[in-house]
């Protein structure tokens, strides 16, 4: 799906710079905990598009958020990016997309991203951060400055942290950030550099995995990262995607993030639920949560 989709929250305007739409994603890869049964069940309250195969294989997306509010334009999560080296990771290997040309359609140049902020390090998050120019890697949006957890940062910087879809991520897609001086290196405790911004500390997905909320007019947008990949997860909060890396703190994460949404009534912006990609969580009076989409 190649449309660009605009949200209102506030003042800012939110748009989704779609890369890839995945289909026929098998359930039981994605999800070790993976039940036929139990997993059609929590599907009767989705729509069937967002999955095949009998309800078994799953529909996904790959995609960044352009937020802009008040003259200044964020850009949340870079997606996979092009003509990168990955030969252990075959969706994401030697991609050719139009996503620039996308994100010119949505009436952005390269150059007029102020800033970029990656919820984490993972192979479907930073390859936009770079691209290929004389041989050689470097910042994609050449005014803008990369936020990014500092934690994260050093821990995947050593290559036996890395695990194989990530394979030479850092290289690539953060190295040269940081060798260009573009970086702007943050902690989950730190305050979020931008007013009406708040960072969330959800780590699990990864080593120091970061969402990001912002309010404007009594309205709250929450980009959550990865800290679900398809709307199963909202009645199957337990399950843990098989890229999940530290499996405990993922669950806690996950359960304070949907806690955060139907408190705050926030619209959600995923980086993998396929369709609009945003919805709002609601909770029914025995307090079962489920996806609707927007």
């Amino acid at each position: 799906m190649s449309v660009i989709t605009t949200h209102k929250i506030g003042r800012a305007r939110i748009s989704k710079i779609p890369e890839l739409a995945l289909e026929n994603i098998p359930g039981s890869f994605l999800y070790p905990q993976w039940q036929d049964e139990i997993a059609q069940d929590a599907a009767k309250a989705l729509p069937d598009d967002f999955f095949s195969d009998g309800f078994t294989s799953l529909a996904q997306s790959t995609h960044s958020w352009l937020l802009q509010v008040d003259g200044l334009t964020l850009l949340i999560d870079t997606a996979s990016g092009n003509g990168k080296s990955r030969p252990h990771n075959p969706l994401f290997h030697q991609l050719d997309v139009p996503y620039l040309a996308r994100l010119r359609e949505a009436g952005v140049e390269p150059e007029q991203v102020d800033y970029v902020f990656n919820t984490h390090l993972h192979v479907d998050h930073v390859g936009w951060n770079t691209v290929l120019r004389e041989g050689r890697w470097v910042p994609t949006f050449p005014n803008a400055r990369y936020l990014f957890s500092q934690k994260e940062s050093v821990f995947y910087a050593d290559p036996q942290n890395v695990r194989q879809p990530s394979e030479f991520v850092y290289e690539d897609s953060v190295a040269p950030v940081i060798a260009a001086g573009a970086d702007m290196r943050i902690n989950s405790d730190d305050d979020f550099p931008l007013a009406g911004f708040r960072l969330h500390s959800t780590p699990g997905h990864s080593y120091d995995h970061l969402s990001l909320s912002f309010t404007s007019e009594g309205e709250t947008a929450f980009f959550w990262g990865d800290v679900m990949h398809h709307p199963l997860q909202i009645a199957l909060p337990q399950w843990n995607s098989v890229f999940c890396e530290f499996p405990e703190r993922s669950l806690h994460s996950r359960r304070q993030a949907l806690e955060f949404a139907v408190e705050t009534g926030a619209t959600v912006f995923t980086t993998h639920f396929p369709g609009a990609s945003a919805g709002k969580i609601e909770a029914n009076a025995e307090g079962k949560l489920r996806w609707l989409s927007l």
